[in-house]
């Protein structure tokens, strides 16, 4: 069986993908400038003797930028936010210093994501843990209950983005290359000199006490929006044989339709859909080719409301195709 040709507005979005100087230096400006000053003001508040609580409220905005600053990271692992392949991976090692990930490590991950987004054949890197319904029935007792803790909320969006962010991080991923391991040795390092210059200066407690809330805050955040853009209700999930690329950007990644000022900090990265397709689209002009492609599929959006109900989505039903919870009824049906 041959691959399915790909539709003509594949071609045509394709123009998109061209990288602006002016909109990327921009985003730099709009988001480092905010995000040094807040951090800023919460090493300010502490200083001051102010409550803790209101270094806290300055984290928030905070978190949320350095969500931002994940995206052009994001950007420059795909090799989008610049023209030039030297300057997104200065930019991409500038950023994953800061948000605690090495460029390189993570650009190989995120590639085999890409590669096999949605194909039940091929889970296992760079995605969330999803047992088919069969494969949890089958399980070990112990096997499930691992997998139960994993999938609990508390777990994921909470404990997994301390773990994700301050420990696996730290070390390169299975399979890595020579390139990938010194990227994660750098990053380490970076890292090293930021806590150890901290500690001669405002101290190594007040670092903690301002890098911490911000950086838990971005990883759950990011966790939270890559989970929701591939385990959703109508999520698409086959097999290696049926496993269509075209589908699995316009039907396993979500259209996460979120308010303007969140869609700012998340940087367009709700426009899932389109970034799977064409993953060398620049954030900054996934709205624009959204706007201005009317024979883009129409795809039904992912609310905040909607999204919340992924939460309770746990294993994939093969016979249904869907994703279902732990109580569905299939899942009775078969012990």
């Amino acid at each position: 069986m041959g691959k399915p040709s790909k539709p003509a507005w594949y071609q045509t979005i394709r123009k998109y993908e061209a990288p602006s100087i002016p909109k990327a230096v921009w985003q730099l400006v709009d988001t480092f400038i905010p995000y040094m000053g807040l951090l800023y003001m919460m090493h300010r508040s502490i200083q001051a003797g102010l409550p803790y609580w209101v270094t806290l409220v300055l984290a928030v905005p905070a978190g949320l930028l350095l969500g931002r600053i994940f995206i052009f990271f994001h950007d420059c692992v795909h090799s989008s936010f610049f023209a030039s392949r030297r300057g997104n991976a200065i930019l991409g090692t500038i950023c994953g210093i800061l948000t605690f990930t090495a460029y390189g490590d993570w650009r190989r991950v995120h590639g085999v994501h890409h590669a096999t987004a949605g194909n039940l054949d091929r889970r296992g890197t760079g995605d969330v843990w999803l047992l088919t319904l069969d494969e949890y029935v089958a399980a070990s007792k112990l096997k499930r209950l691992r997998y139960r803790l994993f999938r609990h909320a508390l777990v994921l969006f909470l404990l997994g983005p301390i773990y994700v962010f301050l420990i696996a991080h730290r070390f390169p991923h299975k399979g890595t290359g020579r390139s990938e391991r010194f990227s994660v040795y750098f990053t380490n390092l970076a890292i090293l000199v930021i806590l150890v210059s901290a500690s001669s200066t405002i101290g190594l407690l007040t670092y903690v006490q301002i890098q911490l809330p911000v950086l838990l805050l971005c990883g759950a955040m990011a966790v939270w929006v890559f989970y929701v853009q591939h385990q959703f209700e109508g999520v698409y999930w086959a097999r290696q044989g049926d496993w269509d690329p075209i589908r699995v950007g316009m039907e396993g990644s979500s259209f996460y339709k979120l308010p303007k000022v969140l869609q700012w900090f998340t940087g367009n990265i709700g426009f899932h859909h389109i970034h799977h397709i064409r993953p060398r689209i620049p954030n900054y002009n996934l709205q624009q080719c959204c706007d201005e492609t009317p024979d883009l599929p129409i795809v039904h959006p992912l609310t905040i409301r909607k999204s919340l109900r992924s939460v309770f989505l746990k294993l994939w039903d093969e016979k249904q195709k869907e994703i279902v919870g732990f109580d569905s009824p299939g899942r009775s049906a078969r012990g």
